[in-house]
This record gives structure tokens, C-alpha cells and sequence, in this order.
């Protein structure tokens, strides 16, 4: 078996490599595309949109505003918004300030602001109005000296702010008075916009931007990437694009949360690098804003994770008119299992491709995807980018590499995965080894080194000492005609130990009996794998980017269990 046989299956004008990587950042490359093609449009939203010499300009002044406010090289500016212009300039404005930028999920309980605040230790944050008074409940909490807030209307087309200003404004919370001490976004840009302003040095190997992640340990911890680290993803990732895309040219739609690494170090990251339009979605989950925005924008890319699929084929206005989705070439499955019936489907619907893809929050998005043009294979989530290297090796100790077909944990190399959890040696050490990152997953490689993923280890389920994973029994159920949507997972039991437990959603106006599922089950499945609990529901808990969150459907049933 050669090393890298999976490069023998890219499609025609992938590199094999793209070494050497230039040593540069994403600061580097939005100042020339300003500088060449400063008309060029960088973001479309709500209406409106930002050239890159704007772009270029405003984090010019919010990094001045920023410097005079104290901020050192290598602080830490937590970022409290959802996607929106702010987010992309004031990202860029950090990095221009020698700072690094943390995105955190607006979302967060207080609990959760006050525990990332402290582990990344943030003296600085810019947040949206909805969650200013959030961020000052917890300021007496942590390391916080400045709050910067900014109203999401700032950046919206004049006819869309006045009508947000007296419809929603006040009624959904954007409306806030700033207490003594704290800066309007807006203000600071203003102030700055003519002064005199020189970036900070900042080197290609410097810290970029903080994301958190669980681990394999399911603590929230801070990773660590660089600015070449976004460099380097977002180069491989565009060279993926290129057998489909116009460079410069198709927008692709920026709706998954630029708190997650998908959207963050992939989707934007490829975008600024080839010139792409990116079209900004505030709330990932609402369908209706994201139809609107693919009708009047026609975009080409549509990133995304299953569920989002799923509702879209069965959204009323799509089964309305079906060219509402034409415009896209190619969209990108993330974060959870894509199932063959979703992809089918979702292609007969668009006439594009979608592809799945894997990659974890500490790689930096170095990525396995599958091919766009070429060989498909039912169950792979494809073959690694340019130089990104699979292997695997057995799971107890992480010693022995397996041969192609055998199962053992996913192991990933590629020269942009993270320095470190930040300050975080022991953790570092679980996961980083001589270079490679232990993922924590279980899958195995075929012959043509197309990936397969079998699960994570911790989510194995174990009925009578057999050993079974959720996703063989999804993929199965999925294909029902009456289902919509389903998770599994393991849950106590006193005769097996563990039992393996099925939660349906069904398709509007479709039925389904317990014993009629297990029957569609027997088919396919062992008979321990076949579902010893089903439940149907109404709805599945989904992170913020839609991925089933199997652990509360656990607790959910533990808690009715006693």
C-alpha cells in the first residue's frame, strides 16, 4: 500500500501539494485585494454590501482605536456576535492590533461567558446589544477592562435600518444604553478613521484566533491556530473549490456560526483567499432568512450540516418551487453523518453536488473531503486535502498502525493543526504526539485510502458486551420513508448493561410503529444492534450548528427513568 493513495483520486487540477506555504496572514491578503481591486465586493448583508477597501479601511481605525485603548500584542479580544460585518472587521482589526481574536457562541448561559472569559482571559470584548447586558453581568467575574458594544442595524441597507429601527429594535433587545466606561463600535471607528495608523508586526506563526473545543475529554478548552494555520486551510480548501468555482467571482453563503471552525478557519478563510463574495446569515436555523438571502443573492456554496439539508428539502417554499435552489454548484456536509437518502435527494433537488466532510475544531480544519467531481463512495467522508496525511493506528495505546479495513482511532498531520490547548500542557499532551493529532474518533481506511468513520470512542454503545455505533444504526433507520430525522445512543439497562436506544422524528403525515422500525431494522442490522428503546419525537436537541446532541438525549432519558 503506497503512502497517499488517496491522491490518485483527486479530481482533474487539484495539486497534490501546495508546500511551500507562504508565510503570510489573512491581514496580508485582505490588504491586497484592497489594494488591487479595492471596489471588490468582500460581504454581502441584509441588503447591503462592503468593498474590501472598506473592509480594509474600518479595521485600519478600529485597530487604531484599539491600540490607544491599551491593547497589547498577543491580548486576547473575545468576540460576543453573530455572524455580521462587525464580526469579519472586527476580527481583522484585532489581528492588525497584535491581538488575537476568541469567538464565542452568543448563546452562552452565564456560566458559560464566565468559564470562557477565564480561560482565555480576555481583557476585551466587542459584543452585539442583545447580549451587552450578559457580557456586564459577568464583568465582576472575570479579567474584562473594556466592552465595546455594537448595534446589528449599523451595517444594514438604509430601508432595512429604518424599518429594524421601529419594528425591532427595542422589541427583540438591540436597544441599550452603554454604562459610563464602555465604547459604541461605531464611535471608535468614526474617531479613528483618519489617524495616523501602523499594524503591529505580526508573524505567520503568531496566535490568530482562540476556538473552543471539548476534546476528547469534553472539557472546554481554548485552541490554539495561527495565521498561517488560516492561511494554509484556506488555501487547501480553495484548491477543492477550483474544479467548480469562478474565482472572484460565485458567493458562497457564510451562515454557519463564525464561532465554530468550520466557518471560521474554512469557509471564510477560503473565501478572502480566492476573492469569493461571502453572503452573511446571522441565524443559521432560521430557513426563512436563508431562502430569502439564496433568492436574491444566488449563491454558489452553501455550507451546512445535515439537518439544515433535511429541512430545506422539506421547507414549503421549496416544495413550492424547486429553482429556488438551482444557484448552488456544490454544498459542503460537516459536523455529523451525512446519509446517502439526505445526498440523493438534496442533489436531485439543486442539479449540484454535495459533498461530506470531516475535520475537528484542533486541526485547524485540516480536512478530509469528499471528492467533488470524482469517485463517490456510500459510507466515506473522502479522502484527505493536500497535505493532510490519515492513518490508523490501534486504539488502546496509539502505537501500531493498522492495515486498510481494520478499525482503530483517526490520527490526522497536516502543517496548520493547533500549537496548543492555551496553557493547557496535559491536555496538549493527550492529543498531540510527535506531531500527529489523535482525534479521538474511530474509522478505518480502504484500499484507495478513502476515510471512514465509525464513531467517536466515547460514543460506542455496548449491549451485552458487543459493541455498536450510533451511526451504523442511524444510517439504517434514516432510510425509512417515514422518517425525518434520528439520533441513537446508548443508555443504561439492567440486563444488558447498555441498550441501544432510537429517537424518531417523522415525516409530517407519515406513520410508524415501534415493532414496523425494528422489522426495517432486522434487515440490515445484527440483532444487537436493532434498537431496544425507540421514542418518538417532535424535535431532536441540536448544537447551534444543528449537530443531534446524543449526550442530553441520554440525560433526557435517565432523568424519566429515575
Amino acid at each position: 500500500m503506497r503512502v497517499k493513495p488517496w491522491i490518485s483520486h483527486y479530481d482533474k487540477g487539484v495539486p497534490h501539494t501546495l508546500q511551500p506555504y507562504p508565510e503570510k496572514t489573512l491581514v496580508d491578503v485582505v490588504q491586497t485585494t484592497a489594494e488591487e481591486s479595492p471596489e471588490s465586493i468582500g460581504l454581502f448583508f441584509k441588503g447591503s454590501s462592503i468593498s474590501y477597501g472598506e473592509m480594509e479601511r474600518q479595521s485600519n481605525a478600529l485597530a487604531a482605536a484599539l491600540l490607544s485603548l491599551g491593547l497589547g500584542k498577543g491580548d486576547r479580544v473575545a468576540l460576543v456576535m453573530p455572524n455580521s460585518p462587525q464580526m469579519v472587521i472586527s476580527e481583522l482589526g484585532i489581528w492588525k492590533a497584535g491581538a488575537i481574536a476568541v469567538p464565542m457562541n452568543p448563546l452562552y448561559t452565564l456560566n458559560e461567558f464566565e468559564h470562557a472569559l477565564n480561560e482565555c482571559g480576555a481583557e476585551t470584548v466587542i459584543v452585539l446589544t442583545p447580549f451587552y447586558e450578559k457580557i456586564k453581568s459577568v464583568q465582576p467575574d472575570s479579567r474584562l477592562k473594556r466592552v465595546i458594544a455594537t448595534n446589528i442595524k449599523e451595517y444594514l441597507s438604509p430601508l432595512n435600518r429604518f424599518l429594524f429601527t421601529v419594528v425591532k429594535e427595542k422589541k427583540d433587545g438591540h436597544r441599550v444604553t452603554l454604562q459610563h466606561g464602555d465604547h459604541w463600535l461605531s464611535d471608535l471607528i468614526a474617531d479613528y478613521s483618519k489617524a495616523e495608523f501602523s499594524p503591529v508586526v505580526i508573524k505567520h506563526d503568531d496566535p490568530a484566533i482562540f476556538l473552543f473545543s471539548g476534546g476528547t475529554t469534553g472539557n472546554p478548552k481554548c485552541v490554539v491556530i495561527t495565521h498561517q494555520g488560516l492561511v494554509i486551510t484556506g488555501m487547501q480548501i480553495a484548491s477543492w473549490f477550483s474544479v467548480i468555482l469562478e474565482k472572484g467571482k460565485d458567493v458562497i453563503l457564510l451562515n454557519m456560526p463564525l464561532f465554530h471552525v468550520y466557518a471560521q478557519v474554512g469557509i471564510m478563510s477560503a473565501a478572502l483567499i480566492e476573492r469569493y463574495p461571502l453572503a452573511l446569515v446571522p441565524n443559521p436555523r432560521d430557513i426563512d432568512d436563508l431562502l430569502h438571502t439564496i433568492k436574491t443573492l444566488k449563491p454558489a456554496v452553501l455550507p451546512g450540516v445535515p439537518t439544515l439539508f433535511t429541512a430545506l428539502i422539506n421547507h414549503p417554499k421549496v416544495k413550492r418551487d424547486n429553482s429556488l435552489l438551482k444557484s448552488l454548484k456544490l454544498c459542503v456536509s460537516g459536523a455529523a453523518p451525512l446519509m446517502l437518502e439526505t445526498k440523493r435527494r438534496f442533489e436531485k433537488l439543486t442539479g449540484g453536488r454535495i459533498i461530506d466532510a470531516y475535520s475537528l475544531t484542533e486541526s485547524a480544519l485540516a480536512s478530509v473531503f469528499t471528492p467533488i467531481l470524482g469517485t463517490y463512495k456510500y459510507g466515506s467522508v473522502g479522502i484527505p486535502l493536500p497535505d493532510v496525511e490519515i492513518r490508523i493506528v490501534e486504539q488502546e495505546d496509539g502505537l501500531e498502525t493498522l492495515a486498510s479495513l481494520e478499525v482503530g482511532e483517526i490520527i490526522m498531520r497536516a502543517p496548520q493543526i493547533m500549537q496548543e490547548y492555551w496553557q493547557n500542557p496535559m491536555e496538549t499532551a493527550l492529543v498531540l504526539r510527535e506531531g500527529w493529532l489523535y482525534t479521538g474518533d474511530l474509522g478505518y481506511l480502504d484500499e484507495d485510502g478513502y476515510l471512514f468513520i465509525v464513531d467517536r470512542k466515547k460514543d460506542v454503545i455496548k449491549p451485552g458486551g458487543f459493541q455498536v455505533w450510533p451511526r451504523d444504526v442511524e444510517e439504517v433507520i434514516a432510510i425509512h420513508p417515514a422518517v425525518l430525522e434520528v439520533g441513537v445512543a446508548g443508555v443504561p439497562d439492567s440486563y444488558q448493561g447498555e441498550a441501544v436506544k432510537a429517537w424518531i422524528v417523522l415525516r409530517p403525515g407519515h406513520q410508524l410503529t415501534v415493532e414496523e422500525l425494528r422489522d426495517h431494522c432486522r434487515k440490515d442490522l445484527a440483532a444487537y444492534k436493532v434498537p431496544k428503546h425507540v421514542e418518538f419525537t417532535i424535535a431532536l436537541p441540536k448544537s447551534t450548528i444543528g449537530k443531534v446532541l446524543r449526550r442530553k438525549l441520554v440525560a433526557a432519558h435517565c432523568e424519566e427513568a429515575g
